[in-house]
C-alpha cells in the first residue's frame, strides 16, 4: 500500500504543479472594438491557443484571457474576420478597429494601451530613448538583412509608436515577406501571412495612403496563399474573393494611378472567379475596359514602356481566354481588319492564336486567314492550323498528315503540348485507338505538365475504355476510379479547367462500385488496386 500512496502523492503533486504553470501561462487582455469610429455590438472576440470567446455588447468593450503561447486575437462580424498580431505586445489593453479608426482620447499623445502617436521628429526632440533604443537596434540589423533578430526591437516600436515612420510598415512587411518564403510548415505560414496582412491594415490606420496600400495587400494575398497546393474548393474560393476585394478597392481609390501590377492580378482573380462560376461575364467584360483603359492611359504618356506593353499583353490575354469574350465579339474586332493584319506574319497569328483559344475555328475568318498564314510562313504553327481547318472538312487524312508536320517542325513545348493533345483528341474520336491517343495526350504532358486538357483526355479515354476492360464489375469500374483521378490531377494544374472537371467527376463518381459489390469481391475501401493490360496503372479502391 505505501508504494502505491506515494505514487498517488507524486501524481497530485504533478497536477498541481501543471494547474499552476497553466495559471502562469494565462493573462487577460481587455479593450475595445470599432466599426466606423464607434463602438461595436456583436463581435466575437477569440484567442489563438485559447478556448475562450467573448462577445461584445453595445459599450464595444471584451475581455479574454490568452494564453504566452497565443500570436493573434481574431475579431468577427457576422462574415467580416480580421486577425490581429500580438506576438510582442506585452500590454493588457489592447483596443482594435475594423475600419482602422480608433478614436483618440483628447489631444494628448497616448491612446489608450500604452501607444504614442508622436512623429519620430517628435520622439527624436523629446528624447524618448526607449524609442530611439530600439528603433536604431532594429535598423542596424535589418540594414544586415538579419531579420530574425531585427524582429524583437522592431515589434516594441510598431506597437507602441505606430506613428513614428513609415519605415515600421515598410520594412516589417519586408520582413514578414521573407519570413512566409522561408517557412514551409504551411500552419506557420498562414499566421505570418496574417500577421503581414495586419501590417497593411496598421499602416492604412496611421499612413492613409489605402489605395495604393490595398493593392500591395491583396497582391500578397493571392501570391503568399494561393501557392498551398492543398486548397480544397471552398478555401480557394474563400482566397481569391478577399484578394480579389482588396485589389476592386485599390483600383476604386488609385483610379489611373493604379500600379500597373495590381491590374494584371485583378485579372487573373476576375478569370480564375469567373471560370469557378463567382463572377458573370458581364463583371469580366466590366472589369477588363476598366483595367485595359487604365493600362492604354499609361501607354499615352510612355508609348515605348517594356512594363506597360508587357501588362496589356498579359491583360487582354486574360481576358481573351476567360470565356467571356465570345467568338461574335471577337469577329466584329477582327473582320474589319483583316485586310492589313493578313499582311504581317506576326500579327496573322496573334489574331488565330485568339481565335484558337475562344474555339471560334469554325469561322470563316479562321479559314481564310490559316490559309494566308499558311501562305506566307509555312511554319509549325501554320501546319497545325491547317490540320484543323482540314478536321472541320472531314478530311482527316490530310488532317493528320498537318498534325504530325507540326510536332516535326515545332521547338516550342507549350505549342508542342498543344499540337500532342490535339492529334490524341483527333485520334480518340475519329479512330477510337484508345492506347495511341493515351500515348499522345502523355507526350503533351510531358512537354507540359500543367496541360489540363490533356489529363482530361487520358481520363475519358479509361472511362470509355471501362466496358472494353476485364471481365468483373469491379474491373470494369476501376477505370472509372483511374479517370477521376485524372480529372482531380486537371483541376489542380490547370484552373481553365476546373468546373469540367470537377463536371466529370460528379458523373463517374455515381458509377463507383458499393460496399457491397467490394466486399464480395474481395476488396476494401482505400486498397491500392493495380490496373493491368496496356493502360499499366495503380489507382484507389472506392465507393460511391
Amino acid at each position: 500500500m505505501k508504494p502505491l500512496f506515494s505514487k498517488t502523492i507524486l501524481l497530485t503533486v504533478a497536477l498541481v504543479a501543471m494547474t499552476s504553470y497553466t495559471v502562469i501561462a494565462q493573462r487577460v487582455i481587455k479593450g475595445t472594438v470599432y466599426r466606423g469610429g464607434e463602438p461595436a455590438a456583436g463581435v466575437t472576440v477569440e484567442a489563438h491557443r485559447s478556448s475562450g470567446t467573448f462577445m461584445t455588447s453595445f459599450d464595444g468593450k471584451y475581455e479574454i484571457e490568452v494564453s504566452d503561447k497565443s500570436k493573434y486575437i481574431e475579431f468577427t462580424f457576422i462574415d467580416d474576420r480580421r486577425k490581429l498580431d500580438i506576438e510582442g505586445n506585452n500590454s493588457n489593453v489592447i483596443n482594435f478597429s475594423f475600419d482602422g479608426e480608433i478614436p483618440v482620447k483628447g489631444k494628448g499623445v497616448v491612446v489608450e494601451g500604452g501607444v504614442d502617436l508622436r512623429t519620430s521628429e517628435e520622439l527624436v526632440k523629446a528624447k524618448e530613448r526607449d524609442f530611439m533604443t530600439n528603433l536604431s537596434m532594429y535598423d542596424q540589423f535589418y540594414k544586415q538583412d538579419d531579420y530574425e533578430s531585427a524582429l524583437e526591437p522592431w515589434r516594441k516600436v510598431y506597437y507602441k509608436y505606430p506613428k513614428s515612420t513609415i519605415n515600421l510598415y515598410i520594412h516589417g512587411g519586408r520582413m514578414y515577406e521573407a519570413f512566409i518564403e522561408n517557412t514551409s510548415d504551411w500552419s506557420e505560414k498562414n499566421t505570418l501571412i496574417d500577421s503581414l496582412m495586419s501590417i497593411y491594415e496598421k499602416r492604412i490606420t496611421y499612413f492613409n495612403q489605402e489605395g495604393y496600400v490595398r493593392g500591395r495587400q491583396g497582391t500578397d494575398l493571392l501570391k503568399f496563399k494561393l501557392a498551398n497546393e492543398n486548397l480544397d474548393d471552398d478555401q480557394l474560393k474563400s482566397i481569391l474573393k478577399e484578394g480579389y476585394s482588396l485589389l476592386e478597392q485599390s483600383i476604386e481609390l488609385e483610379k489611373n494611378q493604379t500600379e500597373a501590377a495590381v491590374l494584371v492580378v485583378f485579372m487573373q482573380a476576375t478569370k480564375r472567379l469567373f471560370l469557378m462560376g463567382e463572377l458573370p461575364k458581364e463583371k469580366v467584360a466590366a472589369n477588363y475596359q476598366k483595367a485595359s483603359a487604365i493600362v492604354n492611359n499609361y501607354l499615352k504618356e510612355e508609348p515605348d514602356s517594356e512594363k506597360y506593353t508587357t501588362s496589356k499583353e498579359l491583360i487582354d490575354g486574360l481576358f481573351q481566354t476567360s470565356g467571356a469574350a465570345d467568338c461574335e465579339a471577337l469577329i466584329a474586332l477582327y473582320e474589319p481588319q483583316f485586310e492589313q493584319i493578313s499582311q504581317n506574319v506576326d500579327e496573322l497569328k496573334k489574331m488565330l492564336r485568339i481565335l484558337e483559344r475562344r474555339d471560334c475555328t469554325d469561322s470563316p475568318l479562321f479559314a481564310q486567314a490559316s490559309d494566308r498564314l499558311y501562305d506566307l510562313d509555312p511554319s509549325a504553327e501554320a501546319a497545325f492550323n491547317m490540320a484543323r481547318l482540314f478536321v472541320k472538312r472531314d478530311q482527316f487524312e490530310r488532317a493528320k498528315e498537318y498534325y504530325n508536320n507540326a510536332i516535326e517542325a515545332e521547338t516550342d513545348k507549350e505549342l508542342l503540348a498543344k499540337y500532342y493533345y490535339e492529334l490524341g483528341l483527333f485520334i480518340f474520336a475519329k479512330e477510337h485507338d484508345f492506347q495511341k491517343s493515351r500515348n499522345l495526350a502523355r507526350k503533351a504532358i510531358e512537354n507540359n505538365p500543367n496541360s489540363g486538357r490533356a489529363y482530361i483526355l487520358i481520363g475519358d479515354i479509361y472511362a470509355q475504355y471501362s466496358k472494353h476492360y476485364g471481365e468483373t464489375d469491379v474491373e470494369h469500374l476501376s477505370l472509372y476510379w483511374l479517370a477521376t483521378d485524372y480529372y482531380q490531377k486537371a483541376k489542380r494544374v490547370d484552373p481553365e479547367v476546373f468546373t469540367q472537371a470537377n463536371e466529370k467527376i460528379n458523373i463517374y463518381k455515381q458509377y463507383f462500385p458499393n460496399k457491397e459489390t467490394l466486399f464480395f469481391e474481395g476488396y476494401t475501401e482505400g486498397q491500392s488496386y493495380k490496373i493491368g493490360s496496356w493502360i499499366n496503372e495503380t489507382t484507389t479502391v472506392r465507393v460511391k
